[in-house]
């Protein structure tokens, strides 16, 4: 056995007299310590040394001339008449063969500390060999090096202590912490919160540490306002500072502001800044137009492919690709092997289902991505269920597990069927870790840079297209095909006016399918009540139907001692989350400042009534800039 490389204090045991008997060990010996638990020791002899007159094997103190010659007493020996002739007779070569029975002896064994009698530094050194099973950790001297913590590729701590009772507690009091047996070491998720912790109990942290530490305490309050040259168009201040974020955070950030403050922006925003390619987009159907329209807009010369249909084929490679959470699965296994370099994906609280298909899909596409950035206006702190499965793809170190997840910040509990988390704890501590890796604005807190009013446009797939086609190139055969010869007459006349208007009445039926998909993910992306405009009674009790529970509405159908009734419950309800309006009945003369996003599935003929409805919202009272769709 070769000690050297690990200089180690050399300690002299005593040891009972049985358990040196069982082990066939001196009870008396130096050694070192290279490993320690609660309740033993595991030490490393080679020889045995004994002060004189003391047995070198039990210890025991020696009277016989002979025997405090030898060191070792008759009983130990093996033989008591040596002792008598040792004097005259043997020589100092036998006596020294006699001596090695004993001194020579190894010992590389457990021992319980309970069998131990005394403990007594010598002040001496000696080596432990590095190829040991049980070589100190790391291959320090754990004299002078007692915690190590170290920042693992799989964004986990490593953390490595030589055993202190303590010590011990306090590590096991960190959330998510594991022992690794096979390894022997701790790990634990690398988080601001387990660093200073780990450092308050004087563990040395590793450089990588200390960078992620420094690095991980910024919040997106911290980050500079990003000056963009590259993009096609001015970003308000909150939205650099939010592309700033995302590229402190090497593009692995979660972006949740409400409604209406630029999150697509932001996203594409930082799209632009990093060169690599290509970058996928995965968003709700209704939305695939809109991203199309605006990466457009605000990239110079982006080539973008919308991906359509669950049967895959065949495309050229783009800079941007768009697809939706429908199709996904399908898609899946060919995007990959594009080795995509960016991945966005909208409304993110739509895979919060782990068993959904669309859920697997996006962590099968997000594996290996470098640069992942999930997009909601949900409220973490209200819903913070709907948005582990995001928070796991950017920072699986931050909450490990999603039970223990559930249990901790989802008000988690068995309700007889199974365990149930869709409630809200621990509020203040759940923000603060969320501060580090997401972007959450509202509109109060950055009025000051919104204008009174945005308008966006969402442009929509018809689902009737091959229909409005063909109204629009031969309308009056159209209308004798689907309303009669009488209503084909009748339109003769005024031809123009009613083609106008029966268009509008087949674009809106051709969009209700994306209007009534975009409604939804608003109602179920944010925590705000949203007001829709229509004209037609038919869109407008289609609407009533699907939302029904939670809408309200005012058309002409409305009986005028209900109407009040509506607005109230609109404004004052919290249940109440959509009102649904007839442009002219409710336009004008109510007030519904409870929300501040309208939406409007049918123009009105005049710009005067489009102001006098989005006024309903943008009235005194109004606490925010208000979002016109």
């Amino acid at each position: 056995m070769s000690y050297n490389n690990v200089e180690l204090s050399v300690k002299r045991f005593s040891i009972t007299s049985r358990i040196a008997k069982s082990k066939n060990i001196p009870t008396s010996f130096e050694g070192i310590i290279v490993r320690e638990t609660p309740k033993a020791v595991y030490i490393i002899v080679k020889g045995v040394a004994a002060p004189e007159g003391v047995c070198a094997a039990c210890g025991r103190t020696l009277t016989h001339p002979g025997s405090i010659l030898i060191g070792i007493g008759p009983e130990c020996l093996g033989d008591w008449t040596t002792r008598d002739y040792v004097l005259d007779t043997l020589t100092p070569e036998d006596i020294e063969r006699l001596k090695s029975l004993v001194t020579e002896k190894v010992i590389d064994s457990w021992i319980p500390k309970y069998c131990i009698k005394s403990e007594i530094d010598t002040g001496k050194k000696d080596f432990c060999p590095t190829d040991h099973k049980l070589t100190p950790i790391s291959g320090k001297n754990p004299d002078s090096v007692k915690n190590i913590v170290g920042l693992m590729d799989d964004g986990f701590l490593k953390i490595e202590f030589l055993y202190n009772a303590e010590l011990l507690g306090k590590v096991k009091s960190l959330r998510d912490r594991r022992w690794m047996p096979a390894k022997r070491y701790w790990t634990a998720p690398a988080n601001v919160k387990n660093l200073e912790a780990l450092q308050s109990w004087g563990f040395i942290l590793d450089e990588k540490c200390l960078t992620f530490m420094k690095a991980g305490v910024k919040t997106v309050e911290d980050m500079p306002a990003f000056k963009s040259t590259v993009l096609n168009g001015k970003l308000m201040p909150f939205q650099e500072q939010g592309v700033s974020f995302l590229v402190h955070r090497k593009g692995k950030a979660i972006i949740g502001d409400e409604m209406g403050l630029g999150k697509t922006i932001q996203a594409l925003g930082y799209i632009q800044l990093t060169p690599e390619r290509p970058a996928i987009i995965v968003v709700p159907a209704s939305l695939k137009l809109n991203w199309k329209k605006e990466a457009e807009k605000w990239i110079p010369n982006c080539k973008i492919e919308i991906l359509s249909g669950k049967k895959v084929y065949n495309f050229k490679s783009r800079d941007i690709i768009i697809i939706n959470y429908d199709i996904l699965s399908a898609w899946a296994d060919t995007l990959r092997k594009l080795e995509p370099k960016i991945l966005v994906l909208d409304e993110c609280h739509l895979f919060k289902s782990n068993g959904a298909q669309r859920t697997k899909a996006v962590k099968l596409l997000a594996k290996g991505i470098p640069h992942v950035i999930p997009m909601s206006g949900t409220p973490a702190i209200n819903r913070p269920i709907e948005l582990f499965n995001a928070i796991h793809i950017v920072e699986p170190s931050l909450f490990p597990n999603y039970f223990d997840f559930g249990k901790r910040y989802c008000k988690g509990h068995f309700d007889g069927y199974g365990w149930n988390f869709n409630g809200v704890s621990n509020v203040e501590e759940l923000y603060e870790s969320l501060k580090t890796v997401m972007v959450r604005r509202k509109k109060c807190d950055v009025l000051k840079d919104l204008p009174d009013k945005t308008r966006s446009f969402i442009p929509l797939t018809m689902s009737n297209s091959k229909e409005y086609s063909k109204a629009c190139d031969e309308f009056l055969a159209w209308v004798k095909e689907t309303k009669g010869e009488k209503a084909a007459n009748k339109a003769s006349s005024a031809e123009t006016l009613t083609r106008i208007s029966a268009l509008r009445q087949l674009s809106v039926k051709g969009a209700l399918d994306g209007s009534t998909e975009w409604i939804k993910n608003f109602l179920e992306g944010s925590d705000e009540k949203l007001v829709v405009f229509a004209i037609h009674r038919e869109i407008i009790d289609k609407l009533m139907e699907e939302f029904k529970g939670v809408a309200v509405k005012i058309d002409g159908s409305t009986p005028m001692n209900n109407r009040q009734a509506n607005v109230d419950s609109f404004q004052n309800d919290p249940k109440v989350r959509l009102f649904v309006g007839n442009i002219k009945a409710a336009g004008v003369g109510i007030t519904l400042t409870a929300a501040s996003n309208v939406a409007f599935l049918e123009l009105p003929w005049t710009p005067g009534e489009l102001d006098q409805a989005e006024d309903r919202c943008h009235r005194i009272g109004q606490k925010n800039a208000v979002n016109i769709w």
